[in-house]
Protein backbone atom coordinates (compact mmCIF):
# COMPACT_ATOMS: atom_id res chain seq x y z
CA UNK A 1 0.00 0.00 0.00
CA UNK A 2 1.78 3.79 -1.04
CA UNK A 3 0.19 6.98 -0.90
CA UNK A 4 0.39 8.94 -4.54
CA UNK A 5 -0.61 12.68 -5.23
CA UNK A 6 -0.72 15.21 -8.30
CA UNK A 7 -1.53 19.08 -8.18
CA UNK A 8 -1.70 21.19 -11.08
CA UNK A 9 -2.01 24.80 -9.28
CA UNK A 10 -1.61 28.20 -10.07
CA UNK A 11 1.47 28.78 -7.91
CA UNK A 12 4.23 27.04 -6.01
CA UNK A 13 2.64 23.42 -5.10
CA UNK A 14 5.70 22.22 -3.01
CA UNK A 15 3.99 23.09 0.22
CA UNK A 16 0.91 21.27 -1.02
CA UNK A 17 2.26 18.11 -2.20
CA UNK A 18 4.32 18.26 1.23
CA UNK A 19 0.84 18.48 3.38
CA UNK A 20 -0.44 15.73 1.49
CA UNK A 21 2.08 13.09 1.69
CA UNK A 22 1.96 13.99 5.43
CA UNK A 23 -1.44 13.23 5.43
CA UNK A 24 -0.81 10.17 3.64
CA UNK A 25 1.89 8.84 5.66
CA UNK A 26 -0.01 5.97 7.25
CA UNK A 27 -0.23 4.59 3.53
CA UNK A 28 3.78 4.29 3.30
CA UNK A 29 6.67 5.01 5.87
CA UNK A 30 9.66 3.50 3.73
CA UNK A 31 10.40 6.01 1.78
CA UNK A 32 9.21 9.50 -0.01
CA UNK A 33 9.25 11.93 -2.98
CA UNK A 34 8.31 15.13 -5.05
CA UNK A 35 8.82 15.59 -8.67
CA UNK A 36 7.69 19.52 -9.98
CA UNK A 37 7.67 21.00 -13.23
CA UNK A 38 8.63 24.24 -13.98
CA UNK A 39 9.79 25.72 -17.40
CA UNK A 40 10.08 22.25 -19.10
CA UNK A 41 12.50 21.01 -16.38
CA UNK A 42 12.14 18.64 -13.60
CA UNK A 43 13.06 18.91 -9.89
CA UNK A 44 13.04 15.84 -8.09
CA UNK A 45 13.74 15.04 -4.21
CA UNK A 46 13.38 11.81 -2.73
CA UNK A 47 14.91 9.15 -0.38
CA UNK A 48 14.22 6.73 3.06
CA UNK A 49 12.49 7.83 5.64
CA UNK A 50 9.44 9.73 6.63
CA UNK A 51 8.05 12.84 4.70
CA UNK A 52 9.34 15.17 7.52
CA UNK A 53 12.74 13.75 7.29
CA UNK A 54 13.36 13.57 3.66
CA UNK A 55 12.06 17.02 2.98
CA UNK A 56 14.36 20.02 4.79
CA UNK A 57 13.79 23.76 3.83
CA UNK A 58 16.97 23.53 1.16
CA UNK A 59 14.67 20.98 -0.18
CA UNK A 60 11.77 22.27 -0.35
CA UNK A 61 13.32 25.87 -1.88
CA UNK A 62 14.41 23.74 -4.72
CA UNK A 63 10.95 22.24 -5.84
CA UNK A 64 9.38 24.74 -7.64
CA UNK A 65 6.55 24.54 -10.19
CA UNK A 66 2.93 25.02 -10.21
CA UNK A 67 2.74 21.30 -11.13
CA UNK A 68 4.21 18.26 -9.54
CA UNK A 69 3.22 14.66 -8.30
CA UNK A 70 4.68 13.07 -4.62
CA UNK A 71 4.77 9.85 -3.29
CA UNK A 72 4.84 7.66 0.08
CA UNK A 73 6.53 4.07 -0.34
CA UNK A 74 5.68 0.93 1.42
CA UNK A 75 7.70 -1.77 -0.36
CA UNK A 76 5.45 -4.78 -1.79
CA UNK A 77 7.73 -5.58 -4.63
CA UNK A 78 11.33 -5.27 -5.58
CA UNK A 79 13.59 -3.87 -2.35
CA UNK A 80 13.83 -1.00 0.42
CA UNK A 81 16.70 0.46 -1.50
CA UNK A 82 16.42 4.37 -1.95
CA UNK A 83 17.19 3.83 -5.79
CA UNK A 84 13.50 2.56 -5.71
CA UNK A 85 12.13 5.32 -3.88
CA UNK A 86 9.68 7.36 -5.81
CA UNK A 87 7.98 9.05 -8.33
CA UNK A 88 10.16 7.25 -11.13
CA UNK A 89 11.75 9.46 -14.22
CA UNK A 90 12.10 8.73 -17.87
CA UNK A 91 13.61 11.30 -20.47
CA UNK A 92 11.85 9.60 -23.59
CA UNK A 93 9.17 10.69 -24.87
CA UNK A 94 8.88 14.15 -23.65
CA UNK A 95 10.02 13.29 -19.92
CA UNK A 96 8.00 11.37 -17.72
CA UNK A 97 7.48 11.02 -13.75
CA UNK A 98 5.36 8.63 -12.41
CA UNK A 99 4.34 7.50 -8.92
CA UNK A 100 2.19 4.22 -8.34
CA UNK A 101 0.10 2.17 -5.66
CA UNK A 102 -0.13 -1.20 -6.44
CA UNK A 103 1.30 -4.59 -7.58
CA UNK A 104 1.48 -5.79 -11.33
CA UNK A 105 1.26 -9.73 -11.16
CA UNK A 106 2.76 -10.29 -14.89
CA UNK A 107 6.20 -7.81 -13.97
CA UNK A 108 8.43 -10.50 -15.37
CA UNK A 109 6.43 -10.64 -18.48
CA UNK A 110 6.77 -6.83 -19.23
CA UNK A 111 9.95 -6.60 -17.75
CA UNK A 112 11.31 -8.96 -20.53
CA UNK A 113 8.94 -7.14 -23.47
CA UNK A 114 10.23 -3.93 -22.40
CA UNK A 115 13.78 -5.27 -23.13
CA UNK A 116 13.46 -6.98 -26.31
CA UNK A 117 10.90 -5.19 -28.02
CA UNK A 118 10.41 -1.60 -26.60
CA UNK A 119 14.29 -1.70 -26.43
CA UNK A 120 14.23 0.21 -23.06
CA UNK A 121 16.18 -0.75 -19.52
CA UNK A 122 14.62 -1.47 -16.59
CA UNK A 123 17.11 -0.62 -13.41
CA UNK A 124 15.74 -1.82 -10.51
CA UNK A 125 13.57 -4.44 -9.55
CA UNK A 126 10.15 -2.21 -9.01
CA UNK A 127 7.20 -2.75 -11.10
CA UNK A 128 6.38 1.04 -10.78
CA UNK A 129 9.21 1.49 -12.95
CA UNK A 130 8.39 -1.06 -15.71
CA UNK A 131 4.24 0.12 -15.77
CA UNK A 132 6.51 3.95 -16.36
CA UNK A 133 8.32 2.40 -19.07
CA UNK A 134 5.11 0.45 -20.58
CA UNK A 135 3.47 4.24 -20.66
CA UNK A 136 6.00 6.12 -21.68
CA UNK A 137 6.37 3.32 -24.91
CA UNK A 138 2.91 3.37 -25.61
CA UNK A 139 2.35 7.56 -25.58
CA UNK A 140 5.50 7.75 -27.48
CA UNK A 141 3.98 5.10 -30.38
CA UNK A 142 1.83 8.28 -31.11
CA UNK A 143 4.43 9.85 -32.64
CA UNK A 144 3.50 13.49 -31.67
CA UNK A 145 5.64 16.46 -30.99
CA UNK A 146 3.09 17.60 -28.79
CA UNK A 147 0.69 14.95 -26.92
CA UNK A 148 -3.11 15.91 -27.12
CA UNK A 149 -5.33 14.32 -24.22
CA UNK A 150 -6.67 11.80 -26.80
CA UNK A 151 -2.76 10.68 -27.06
CA UNK A 152 -2.80 10.63 -23.21
CA UNK A 153 -5.71 8.33 -23.37
CA UNK A 154 -4.67 6.10 -26.13
CA UNK A 155 -1.38 5.36 -24.25
CA UNK A 156 -3.71 4.33 -20.74
CA UNK A 157 -5.98 2.25 -22.89
CA UNK A 158 -2.68 0.30 -24.32
CA UNK A 159 -1.45 -0.18 -20.76
CA UNK A 160 -4.67 -1.43 -19.77
CA UNK A 161 -3.74 -3.71 -22.42
CA UNK A 162 -1.00 -4.88 -20.96
CA UNK A 163 -0.75 -4.49 -17.21
CA UNK A 164 -2.34 -6.97 -15.08
CA UNK A 165 -2.95 -6.41 -11.88
CA UNK A 166 -4.44 -3.32 -9.07
CA UNK A 167 -2.57 -0.23 -9.37
CA UNK A 168 -3.73 3.29 -9.16
CA UNK A 169 -1.29 5.55 -11.02
CA UNK A 170 -0.22 9.49 -11.03
CA UNK A 171 2.00 10.53 -13.84
CA UNK A 172 3.48 13.97 -14.77
CA UNK A 173 4.41 14.85 -18.74
CA UNK A 174 6.94 17.54 -18.19
CA UNK A 175 5.22 20.95 -19.66
CA UNK A 176 2.16 19.38 -20.54
CA UNK A 177 0.17 18.36 -17.74
CA UNK A 178 -0.63 15.19 -14.79
CA UNK A 179 -2.57 12.16 -15.84
CA UNK A 180 -4.22 9.75 -13.41
CA UNK A 181 -5.79 6.69 -14.01
CA UNK A 182 -7.00 2.96 -12.11
CA UNK A 183 -6.76 -0.45 -13.11
CA UNK A 184 -9.99 -2.10 -14.74
CA UNK A 185 -11.07 -3.89 -11.52
CA UNK A 186 -10.89 -0.69 -9.27
CA UNK A 187 -8.91 -2.56 -6.71
CA UNK A 188 -6.78 0.73 -5.80
CA UNK A 189 -7.95 3.86 -4.88
CA UNK A 190 -7.69 7.04 -6.42
CA UNK A 191 -9.74 10.64 -6.30
CA UNK A 192 -9.64 14.16 -7.37
CA UNK A 193 -10.95 17.59 -6.72
CA UNK A 194 -10.40 20.75 -7.10
CA UNK A 195 -10.28 24.31 -5.69
CA UNK A 196 -11.13 27.89 -6.85
CA UNK A 197 -8.43 30.50 -5.79
CA UNK A 198 -8.71 34.02 -6.87
CA UNK A 199 -6.04 32.66 -10.18
CA UNK A 200 -8.19 30.12 -11.21
CA UNK A 201 -9.07 26.85 -10.44
CA UNK A 202 -6.73 24.24 -9.12
CA UNK A 203 -7.04 20.62 -9.16
CA UNK A 204 -5.73 17.40 -7.13
CA UNK A 205 -5.53 13.82 -7.54
CA UNK A 206 -4.62 11.57 -4.67
CA UNK A 207 -4.55 7.98 -3.04
CA UNK A 208 -7.60 9.59 -0.49
CA UNK A 209 -9.90 12.48 -0.32
CA UNK A 210 -8.55 13.18 2.97
CA UNK A 211 -5.83 14.64 1.39
CA UNK A 212 -7.98 16.93 -0.45
CA UNK A 213 -9.84 17.95 2.81
CA UNK A 214 -7.11 19.42 4.33
CA UNK A 215 -5.82 21.75 1.35
CA UNK A 216 -9.28 22.96 1.02
CA UNK A 217 -10.24 20.60 -2.51
CA UNK A 218 -13.39 19.83 -3.15
CA UNK A 219 -13.54 16.23 -3.57
CA UNK A 220 -15.33 15.94 -7.40
CA UNK A 221 -15.82 11.88 -7.27
CA UNK A 222 -13.82 8.75 -7.17
CA UNK A 223 -11.93 7.39 -10.58
CA UNK A 224 -13.88 4.53 -11.91
CA UNK A 225 -12.38 1.33 -13.01
CA UNK A 226 -10.25 1.84 -15.33
CA UNK A 227 -11.02 5.56 -16.14
CA UNK A 228 -8.09 8.19 -16.77
CA UNK A 229 -8.00 12.01 -15.54
CA UNK A 230 -5.63 14.39 -17.36
CA UNK A 231 -5.17 17.81 -16.02
CA UNK A 232 -3.64 20.43 -18.58
CA UNK A 233 -1.05 22.76 -17.26
CA UNK A 234 -2.97 25.13 -18.08
CA UNK A 235 -5.47 23.70 -16.06
CA UNK A 236 -8.19 21.61 -18.49
CA UNK A 237 -9.83 18.99 -17.15
CA UNK A 238 -10.38 15.78 -19.17
CA UNK A 239 -11.80 12.21 -18.12
CA UNK A 240 -12.13 9.00 -20.54
CA UNK A 241 -13.13 5.52 -19.74
CA UNK A 242 -9.71 3.34 -21.09
CA UNK A 243 -10.96 0.13 -20.26
CA UNK A 244 -12.87 -2.03 -22.45
CA UNK A 245 -14.69 -3.98 -20.10
CA UNK A 246 -14.09 -2.29 -16.64
CA UNK A 247 -16.01 -3.72 -13.17
CA UNK A 248 -15.26 -3.44 -9.55
CA UNK A 249 -14.16 -7.00 -8.42
CA UNK A 250 -16.45 -9.23 -6.50
CA UNK A 251 -15.65 -9.02 -2.45
CA UNK A 252 -16.83 -10.69 0.29
CA UNK A 253 -18.12 -9.02 3.49
CA UNK A 254 -15.58 -7.68 5.15
CA UNK A 255 -15.37 -6.23 8.95
CA UNK A 256 -13.00 -4.31 10.67
CA UNK A 257 -13.01 -3.41 14.37
CA UNK A 258 -10.73 -0.57 16.09
CA UNK A 259 -11.00 -0.49 19.76
CA UNK A 260 -10.57 3.84 20.85
CA UNK A 261 -10.02 4.61 24.41
CA UNK A 262 -11.75 7.69 25.32
CA UNK A 263 -9.85 9.22 27.67
CA UNK A 264 -11.76 12.40 28.36
CA UNK A 265 -14.80 12.86 25.64
CA UNK A 266 -15.90 16.35 26.61
CA UNK A 267 -12.42 17.56 25.87
CA UNK A 268 -12.54 16.17 22.38
CA UNK A 269 -12.85 18.57 19.31
CA UNK A 270 -12.94 15.97 16.88
CA UNK A 271 -16.49 16.83 14.57
CA UNK A 272 -16.46 12.92 13.16
CA UNK A 273 -20.01 11.06 13.50
CA UNK A 274 -18.47 8.73 15.86
CA UNK A 275 -16.92 11.29 18.33
CA UNK A 276 -20.00 13.25 18.05
CA UNK A 277 -22.15 9.91 19.25
CA UNK A 278 -19.24 9.70 22.02
CA UNK A 279 -20.14 12.81 23.63
CA UNK A 280 -23.65 13.29 23.03
CA UNK A 281 -23.38 9.85 25.36
CA UNK A 282 -24.17 9.77 29.50
CA UNK A 283 -21.17 8.40 30.01
CA UNK A 284 -18.30 10.92 30.07
CA UNK A 285 -16.44 8.82 32.29
CA UNK A 286 -13.10 7.19 30.90
CA UNK A 287 -14.57 4.07 28.52
CA UNK A 288 -13.39 2.13 25.97
CA UNK A 289 -15.41 1.87 22.48
CA UNK A 290 -15.70 -0.53 19.72
CA UNK A 291 -16.47 0.74 16.43
CA UNK A 292 -17.56 -1.87 13.99
CA UNK A 293 -17.21 -0.66 9.89
CA UNK A 294 -18.87 -3.40 7.71
CA UNK A 295 -18.09 -3.13 3.60
CA UNK A 296 -19.27 -5.27 0.66
CA UNK A 297 -19.42 -5.10 -2.84
CA UNK A 298 -21.43 -7.05 -5.39
CA UNK A 299 -20.30 -9.37 -8.90
CA UNK A 300 -21.20 -6.54 -11.11
CA UNK A 301 -21.73 -2.74 -9.46
CA UNK A 302 -21.68 -0.37 -12.06
CA UNK A 303 -18.52 2.06 -11.21
CA UNK A 304 -19.83 5.05 -10.31
CA UNK A 305 -21.74 3.87 -7.83
CA UNK A 306 -20.13 3.87 -4.23
CA UNK A 307 -19.84 1.10 -2.24
CA UNK A 308 -22.56 0.39 0.53
CA UNK A 309 -21.55 1.00 4.09
CA UNK A 310 -22.31 1.05 7.37
CA UNK A 311 -21.22 1.87 11.09
CA UNK A 312 -21.98 0.92 14.27
CA UNK A 313 -20.24 0.94 17.93
CA UNK A 314 -21.08 -0.75 20.99
CA UNK A 315 -19.39 -0.22 24.40
CA UNK A 316 -16.68 -2.70 25.51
Amino acid sequence: MCGIVGIVGKSNVNQALYDALTVLQHRGQDAAGIVTSHDGRLFLRKDNGLVRDVFQQRHMQRLVGHMGIGHVRYPTAGSSTSAEAQPFYVNSPYGITLAHNGNLTNVEQLAKEIYESDLRHVNTNSDSEVLLNVFAHELAQRGKLQPTEEDVFAAVTDVHNRCVGGYAVVAMVTGYGIVGFRDPHGIRPIVFGQRHTDEGVEYMIASESVSLDVLGFTLIRDLAPGEAVYITEDGKLHTRQCATNPSLTRASSSTFTWRVRIRSSTACRCTRPVCAWVKSSPRRSCASVRITISTWSSRSLTPAVPQPWSWRTTWA
